[in-house]
Order: C-alpha cells, then sequence, then structure tokens
C-alpha cells in the first residue's frame, strides 16, 4: 500500500484519497507491527482474553483500513465500516489491556 499511495496516479483517487490512503496505511503498518509483536510476546503464557484482544485488533485494522482505503480510492464513504472498525480497534486495545493486568 505504501508503493501504491506514493506512485499511483492522482486520477486513480478520489479528491483528497491520497492523503486519506496514506492515512489508512500508516494505521495498518502499525497495528501489524503492534500485531507482530503482541503474537511474539504472547508465545509462552497467554489467556483467552489477550487472544480475544488480538483478534479484536486484526478484524478492527481491516474494517478501519479498508473503509478508508474504499472511500480513498471511490470517494464513496463505505457506510460505517471504518468507524465501527476503529471503535473496535479503541475496544480492542482495553481488552488486551485488562488481559495483560490478569496475566501479571
Amino acid at each position: 500500500m505504501g508503493a501504491l499511495t506514493a506512485h499511483l496516479p492522482d486520477a486513480h483517487f478520489a479528491e483528497g484519497g491520497r492523503i486519506m490512503a496514506r492515512s489508512a496505511m500508516d494505521m495498518q503498518m502499525w497495528q501489524g507491527i503492534a500485531l507482530l509483536a503482541l503474537g511474539l510476546g504472547l508465545a509462552e503464557r497467554t489467556n483467552r482474553i489477550l487472544i480475544a484482544g488480538g483478534w479484536g485488533v486484526l478484524a478492527g485494522t481491516l474494517m478501519f483500513c479498508g473503509g478508508v482505503y474504499n472511500t480513498a480510492f471511490t470517494g464513496h464513504h463505505g457506510s460505517h465500516i471504518a468507524p465501527i472498525g476503529g471503535g473496535m480497534l479503541i475496544l480492542s486495545w482495553l481488552v488486551l489491556a485488562a488481559g495483560w493486568v490478569r496475566r501479571s
């Protein structure tokens, strides 16, 4: 997505879409790094709360970034997919925090 947002001609984006796509790409990158670190950190000791939070982060990232990418490329808002995904991300990070507290 980084290559697409940097090199795709402006005609392929909706108005202001390149900036939106870059924002989604940044969010996708940081959440991906967090998921990788989470997976590596949970290899030894985990609980159901942490697993649920990790799956929530994955689903929320897909929904949020997918909704923003859709708007960036088509100009049409994909209903409430991005806000629901963003809310899911926030909730999932809170679930992960509760799981870490319970684990310690």
